[in-house]
């Protein structure tokens, strides 16, 4: 999968994000785009391959590596960063319908409307709204997937034999995981910068929270005193 379409598009994030987005954005991309093209789809390619069972039992292999491996761990990744990511299109996607607004008003109305909005990626109005949102909606989606890992793989790891009992096997067989011990440590990377991206998309939304909040009472004070 050519992931560059999705550097290209979320690079344009930065001009409209706070620090905390910067961060998050330059962690997506270094620690868990990158890794993920990179090494992770390679240590997870030959996951069936060299699946293998102690049997020459026709299917038994396959159903037992159904069972195990439900979803592959690098197909919920990568549905995980789309995920991720498709808020932060949203927020591009607002700031350049801002920008069209204003042009069609201007060529309209000429100078009495240029200044619909002072700045288009001004976190205002409605832009802010979607901005927290999208924040909201990353760290939910993040969350999400780390509960299904959870849910597939009991406590995020691989072991080194499994036994399996499904029909056609004959009997209880043993089958082996290949390179349980790698794909242990990329599994346990990945989770551990899923929580370090919730952390940074919650502490964003709070700090958006608080700065309006700070705004709305130094208005507040303001007419007061007029």
């Amino acid at each position: 999968m050519n992931w560059s379409v999705f550097e290209g598009l979320l690079s344009g994030v930065n001009k409209y994000s706070t620090a905390f987005g910067r961060i998050w954005l330059s962690l997506v991309f270094i620690f868990r785009l990158l890794v993920y093209v990179v090494a992770a789809e390679r240590v997870w390619s030959d996951d069936h391959k060299d699946f293998d069972c102690n049997t020459l039992q026709p299917g038994c292999t396959n159903v037992c590596f159904d069972h195990f491996f439900p979803v592959s761990h690098i197909r919920l990744w990568a549905l995980q960063l789309i995920l991720v990511t498709c808020p932060s299109l949203l927020v591009i996607m607002h700031v350049a319908y801002r920008e069209a607004k204003a042009q069609r008003l201007r060529e309209a109305g000429g100078d009495s409307c240029r200044h619909i909005y002072t700045n288009p990626g001004k976190k205002r109005g409605g832009l802010w709204w979607t901005y927290l949102l999208s924040l909201i909606f990353k760290a939910g989606v993040d969350v999400v997937f780390l509960y299904i890992f959870y849910r597939f793989y009991r406590n995020y790891t691989l072991p080194r034999l499994v036994k399996c009992e499904l029909p056609p096997c004959p009997n209880v067989v043993d089958c082996f995981i290949s390179r349980p011990t790698e794909k242990n440590i990329f599994t346990l990377f990945m989770v551990v910068t899923a929580c370090v991206c919730i952390v940074l998309s919650l502490v964003e939304a709070a700090y958006l929270i608080g700065k309006r909040c700070r705004e709305c009472l130094q208005a507040g004070g303001g007419q007061s005193r007029r």
